[in-house]
């Protein structure tokens, strides 16, 4: 048997609905429409996706009232981060945040308007622990370029990842923060010590109810556990670094909260 194209078929209620969200997102195109189906693809490897109205006759009289449920769409990706980061610009409903399992996979999810779960993924490279390690390899220099596979743009500021442990760091992380004049982040806890140089423009940082600002040149230390709050009364950059394995708490959220352009 020789498999030429896979192709998946869902049973929703609005077909015209999830074409869009299909379309708009993640760059399907349509390649057959009819009343009640649309035929999607993509050209890369992606799995051509068909959308069928429930009720139509071509399915099995025994499913043509249900719709699609219990099914994730998952499609592996390069620069997960940054997709997320696109995604939520275009205000895409992501159900699922960008998350890491134990096992290497890194994920989120979105759900189309007819419930369809859709799942991005990125495999984390595996770690070789079991053999001796190569003391040449290990030693050697990394050199990162940044690339916008690594940028992570929230509503107060962006984040560029440089050096971290899915790019070659074992013990820190390190990113460029650009804000604009007025961004003000939400409060918050980082586990880990931070260290901020500030290259352009000048921070006002509040901290264990302690405010100081901090002018381009000049260096701040935020001690971890310590609730903090990051002002930028003009446009502001800023260089950032800490121990790999940092997470952050907000007040009133459950859990902690890992740093994409950190890990």
């Amino acid at each position: 048997m020789n498999v030429s194209s896979s192709t998946l078929s869902l049973t929703v209620a609005d077909v015209d609905a999830s074409r869009a969200f299909l379309c708009t997102h993640l760059g399907y195109e349509v390649a057959v429409a009819d009343d009640g189906f649309v035929s999607l693809t993509r050209g890369d490897a992606a799995v051509d996706v068909v959308l069928l109205r429930a009720g139509t006759d071509v399915l099995p009289p025994e499913q043509r009232d249900q719709r699609v449920a219990g099914l994730i769409l998952a499609l592996t990706v390069t620069g997960l981060a940054a997709e997320e980061a696109r995604l939520r610009a275009e205000g895409a409903p992501i159900t699922m945040p960008l998350r890491e399992e134990p096992w290497g996979e890194r994920l989120f999810q979105m759900t189309d308007p007819n419930g369809v779960v859709v799942q991005l993924v990125e495999w984390a490279a595996a770690d070789d622990t079991d053999g001796p390690a190569d003391s040449d390899e290990s030693a050697a220099m990394v050199v990162i370029t940044p690339s916008t596979d690594h940028v992570t743009i929230s509503p107060n500021a962006t984040m560029a990842g440089l050096a971290a442990p899915s790019r070659g760091s074992a013990e820190l992380s390190t990113w460029t923060v650009t804000m604009d004049a007025g961004a003000t982040g939400p409060e918050h806890s980082i586990s880990r010590e931070q260290v901020w140089t500030v290259t352009a423009g000048a921070l006002e940082v509040t901290c264990g109810g302690r405010t100081e600002k901090v002018l381009a040149g000049q260096t701040l230390i935020l001690p971890p556990g310590l609730l903090r709050r990051i002002h930028a009364p003009e446009r502001t950059e800023a260089h950032v670094s800490m121990p790999a394995e940092g997470v952050a708490s907000v007040p009133g959220t459950e859990g902690t909260r890992e740093l994409p352009w950190a890990r």
